[in-house]
């Protein structure tokens, strides 16, 4: 059984929050999508495995250059339709009580943002996934995670029917045990879906997911094998766009911007021509 979550039409949905300078998309004809998934670390800025350590404080506090980076963060994002965000700070003293997913969302021009609050500490901290889109979704859906408090997962459906396009956003547990409960509760959500998109920081490699988590049988690839951690000297690849096999995948790569202590990963498809002529999809996101 789904463990209970908010759903709810967009144009019905406080939480998911339009942005008036935002740009919504027009697609081209041949139904072509920007997708990004990026780990942002707060807006930290991390070079080196002792930068844990000496600029921990950042975690707790303000910092000077936090604004610097996620200006460069938003300036990477303006050139997509949909991007994951995690570990971003919903607002609290060491984002300087600036909402990171609602000014990365101003920054790029996203028409349409949503974010997930898992870990509440009032002022110290509001860790928190995201969720920025030039498309008006028809149904969000925030989920929290089985396991300890503090993972969650979005779900975004585009379109409806049987050529709806599913989206899930996500920041797995480090734990295998943990993690493979949590897949299977999003294998769950993406029952009756027949084009799906799973983004985020899974904390796992591609052949995990693939080959011996509860996702095996959904057919997806893993079009991404570069590592993406750490960011100054990738050798782990933990952060992942994965996809129906009936989504054609255009471009994929890993870009070579050491904002975080991630690398963001790119992905371009083109949607299946069922999916671009359902309306909801191929016009515009409002």
């Amino acid at each position: 059984m789904l463990r209970r979550s908010s759903k709810q039409r967009v144009a019905e949905a406080r939480s998911t929050r339009v942005n008036p300078h935002g740009g919504e998309r027009t697609y081209p004809g041949d139904g072509r999508l920007r997708l990004l998934s990026f780990n942002i670390q707060v807006g930290i800025s991390t070079e080196r495995y002792h930068h844990y350590l000496t600029r921990s404080w950042q975690h707790l506090l303000p910092a000077a250059g936090r604004a610097s980076n996620l200006q460069r963060i938003g300036d990477l994002l303006a050139g997509y339709d949909l991007v994951a965000l995690q570990e971003a700070d919903g607002g609290s003293l060491r984002s300087g009580y600036v909402n990171q997913v609602e000014h990365l969302a101003q920054l790029g021009a996203f028409p349409y943002w949503y974010q997930q609050l898992n870990r509440n500490l009032g002022r110290l901290a509001q860790h928190s996934n995201g969720l920025l889109s030039r498309l008006q979704p028809n149904l969000l859906e925030d989920h929290p995670l089985p396991g300890p408090p503090g993972r969650g997962a979005i779900l975004m459906r585009f379109g409806e029917g049987e050529n709806a396009l599913a989206v899930v956003m996500m920041h797995l547990a480090l734990g295998a045990r943990t993690r493979t409960r949590q897949l299977a509760y999003i294998r769950e959500l993406l029952q009756g879906y027949r084009h799906q998109v799973l983004m985020g920081d899974m904390n796992t490699h591609a052949n995990d997911l693939l080959e011996s988590s509860p996702l095996r049988d959904l057919g997806l690839i893993a079009p991404q094998v570069e590592a993406t951690f750490p960011s100054w000297r990738p050798q782990r690849c933990l952060d992942h766009i994965l996809l129906s096999p009936e989504l054609t995948l255009e471009r994929v790569s890993v870009l070579p911007q050491p904002i975080s202590d991630h690398l963001p990963v790119a992905v371009e498809i083109r949607l299946p021509a069922a999916c671009r002529d359902d309306s909801a999809l191929s016009l515009r996101g409002v």
